[in-house]
């Protein structure tokens, strides 16, 4: 099975071609400190034995301007699809969705918050975003939610509204894991099980936190898979984001779901990837 990342980013240093203008003013520190080309991801890619990869766009360093992600996978088209981003909230919301789509578009996200938008946007739920919703579900684009827990009952808003609407949770949305088993501060989250359209995303902000509390990987990961069940369940490295080389980032991210059965791992590090971005099986 082949293992595939659905959360890198990349940043270029040519700032002349590709140049920066981060959502909410700031660059994100990351960004700044790490940045990594599309040919590095690949090196990285190689070395860590990750086949292909959902490149998701860097909205702390570009804002709304996909350039780059864009251009990565022109150049790569049989290793990289790209998720991008865009204003939902524009009147040409959705002529910007098509025109990112024809330059290889195969995922939204919207980033609700984030390191340089500390609190959680509600404009998500706006009537202007509907026109963008719709076409999403037409067009069968899944859209990532980088959002917090408690911007679930507006998510829940948007999936009842819009059912056919494939979505990704960012991060598992942070859903809070330290009161430990049976996990009851994370019941809203675990409750979105009964939406089909939802995906989760496992990244290193949540196999790494800096403290479990009364929780553990093995019991709160076990939870996620018996509740959502495997094959709706796929890992991210948010490499270079996230501390490491993308080898130990997968091979942390491997330990984390060594309590999981062969066949569930399979989904989570490349089936479930292929699902949401089957140009990847390509």
């Amino acid at each position: 099975m082949p293992v595939i990342d659905i959360h890198p980013h990349i940043v270029s240093p040519d700032t002349k071609r590709y140049p920066l203008a981060p959502l909410g003013g700031t660059q994100s520190a990351w960004s700044s400190e790490r940045p990594t080309t599309y040919q590095q991801l690949m090196e990285a890619m190689d070395e860590a034995g990750v086949d292909k990869a959902a490149i998701v766009h860097s909205s702390t360093a570009y804002g709304y301007d996909n350039s780059y992600v864009a251009d990565a996978v022109a150049a790569v088209p049989s290793r990289f699809t790209g998720v991008y981003s865009i204003d939902v909230m524009a009147p040409d919301a959705v002529k910007t969705f098509d025109d990112w789509l024809a330059r290889g578009c195969t995922g939204m996200r919207l980033f609700t918050s984030g390191s340089t938008l500390p609190d959680q946007s509600t404009w998500f739920v706006d009537a202007k975003t509907y026109p963008f919703w719709e076409h999403a579900a037409a067009k069968n684009i899944p859209v990532c939610m980088q959002m917090k827990h408690e911007g679930l009952p507006l998510l829940r808003q948007i999936m009842d509204r819009f059912p056919k609407v494939t979505i990704i949770l960012d991060h598992l949305a942070r859903a809070p894991f330290e009161d430990g088993p049976p996990y009851q501060a994370a019941a809203e989250f675990f409750e979105l099980a009964k939406y089909r359209q939802v995906y989760l995303k496992i990244t290193p902000v949540n196999w790494q936190p800096k403290s479990w509390g009364k929780g553990a990987p093995e019991t709160f990961f076990g939870k996620v898979v018996d509740v959502f069940g495997a094959s709706r369940i796929a890992w991210g490295s948010n490499f270079p984001n996230s501390v490491g080389t993308l080898s130990q980032i997968l091979s942390a991210g491997r330990k984390a779901f060594s309590f999981a059965k062969p066949s569930d791992q399979d989904w989570i590090f490349g089936k479930t990837a292929l699902t949401l971005y089957p140009v990847l099986a390509k």
